[in-house]
């Protein structure tokens, strides 16, 4: 006989019933966010095995991307019109069959083909979990399953350059597709038995929004792919320019269509929710600004400081070790001082990471590069993790759905700006510090990551603007009573005394 108290028996149970579906949608964040970024890497072998330039194969990472801002929209709707669990399942289905014909492809054609299909899927795949966690979670223990869902999606754009280099270099740029098939094959049994039905398919459901799917879905692939032109100015700063224009004025119509509508795809309204508004307004610019400081460390190691691709790599895995090491404390720190100090705090020390380095140079120790990009991956995974956890805590229930998919579109939007955001701040740096007068390679750099750290600054700003005790629903611990709280029975009818 087990010599455990009830109540922590009943406690370890419901950890592990809600830390199960967690870690799943961990694991398909990770697939997902892994699979937008690795390809960048297998460019050269890709386009040499189709015969193609390597410039060429960048239209199969924005056929992605694109795929992935036109369907999270819809993520919510479709959840809640055939239920959480069918759709997870469908959308890991997808997407590992995607990958595998991904790894099939015989053509680029074929290649851009497949990664529309792969980033429908995904779509699906990652919002729709969230959502099924969201909704399964009681509030009291959000936070750590919030933890469990942020962490992997900061893994992916550090791994992503490793992994890539080692399955091109020792082996085939097809195996970056191909590790996904058994990793589907295991999660699409493990989604069947984790993810609760809870019976949240709702047939009565008002009818889809086509004009709104349309628009958003529009408005957000016309956006991406301009971000994506924007990364090579030189040659595609008109079609750049277009599509960003495009994108902006869809955009602009759908946001007009959606405040009108009786019945939105998205529910613009839950910007009016505080909590809600510090996550998606500040929380975009600070996954912008973090996803442009991994794109320039690499560039500047190499370009700059003339290492080669190894060792920047190696130096690189500095912020993976810090998001992973301040894992344990996030949420005791959340708890401890509330989500606004946390915001303000880290913000403003994720913003002095950004300055130092910029002021690091060729000639500073690998030990001191090595701690600064520590702090910076601790700020990275707090920050985050509170973002997401404050994001759905002064919002009801029957509005997680709608503000899962609005968030999750402001979230791959914001990701996505940041590569553009990093590659025009270098340019306009370069063009600045050279008319200056003779600089060092590493100048331009200089000069970005100071820009960039007024990003930071800003969200802490925001964040400075809660008012005290913002999202406590989430971060109130769980009293000694209320764990010894016997589990309450169903009461017997008449018949049943």
């Amino acid at each position: 006989m087990s010599d455990q108290p009830a109540s922590d028996q009943r406690k370890t149970q419901a950890n592990g019933r809600h830390r199960g579906p967690a870690l799943l949608v961990a694991g398909a964040f990770f697939m997902e966010n892994l699979d937008a970024t690795i390809i960048a890497t297998a460019a050269p072998g890709i386009a040499a095995s189709f015969g193609t330039g390597a410039e060429a194969v960048g239209a199969a990472m924005t056929a992605y991307l694109t795929a992935l801002a036109a369907f999270i929209p819809v993520s919510g709707w479709a959840a809640d019109r055939w239920g959480g669990r069918r759709v997870f399942a469908w959308a890991i289905a997808v997407f590992t069959l995607a990958s595998a014909l991904c790894a099939a492809a015989d053509s680029l054609t074929e290649l851009v083909v497949t990664r529309v299909a792969q980033g429908i899927g995904g779509a699906m795949m990652v919002p729709v979990g969230r959502l099924t966690v969201l909704r399964t979670t009681p509030r009291r223990d959000l936070l750590r399953a919030i933890a469990w869902l942020t962490w992997p999606g900061l893994l992916a754009p550090v791994l992503a350059p490793v992994l890539g280099g080692l399955f091109t270099t020792y082996g085939s740029w097809r195996w970056i597709f191909l590790v996904n098939v058994p990793l589907g094959m295991a999660a699409l049994p493990a989604a069947l038995r984790l993810i609760p039905d809870g019976g949240e398919a709702d047939e009565g459901r008002p009818e889809l929004d086509r004009m709104g799917f349309v628009l958003t879905s529009a408005g957000a692939g016309a956006l991406l792919v301009g971000v994506e032109l924007f990364g090579d100015l030189a040659r595609h700063r008109a079609s750049a320019a277009v599509w960003l224009g495009l994108g902006l004025l869809t955009c602009g119509l759908a946001v007009r269509h959606l405040l009108r509508s009786r019945r939105p795809l998205l529910d613009l309204t839950a910007f009016r929710v505080d909590t809600f508004r510090v996550a998606n307004a500040g929380g975009a610019f600070f996954r912008a600004a973090i996803s442009a400081v991994p794109f320039l460390l690499p560039l500047m190691f190499q370009q700059a400081w003339g290492w080669s691709a190894a060792r920047a790599g190696f130096v690189l895995t500095a912020v993976f070790a810090g998001n992973i090491a301040v894992k344990p404390f996030t949420t005791p720190l959340l708890r401890r001082y509330g989500f606004r100090t946390v915001l303000v705090v880290n913000g403003t020390a994720t913003a002095t990471t950004f300055v130092l380095c910029g002021l690091v140079d060729s000639r500073t120790p690998t030990a001191l590069l090595v701690a600064v990009l520590f702090v910076s991956g601790v700020c990275r995974s707090v920050s985050l993790s509170a973002y997401s956890s404050i994001c759905f805590a002064d919002l009801g229930p029957e509005r997680t759905a709608n503000a899962n998919a609005l968030s999750s579109s402001v979230h791959q939007l914001a990701s996505g700006m940041g590569i553009a955001l990093a590659v025009w701040t270098l340019c306009a740096a370069g063009a600045l510090t050279a008319q200056l007068g003779p600089t060092g390679p590493a100048r331009p750099y200089d000069v970005a990551f100071g820009v960039l750290a007024v990003l930071p600054l800003a969200c802490a700003w925001e964040a400075s603007r809660l008012r005290q005790g913002a999202g406590a629903t989430v971060t109130a611990p769980v009293t000694r009573r209320a764990a010894r709280a016997p589990v309450p029975r169903r009461q017997p009818g008449r018949w049943g005394r």
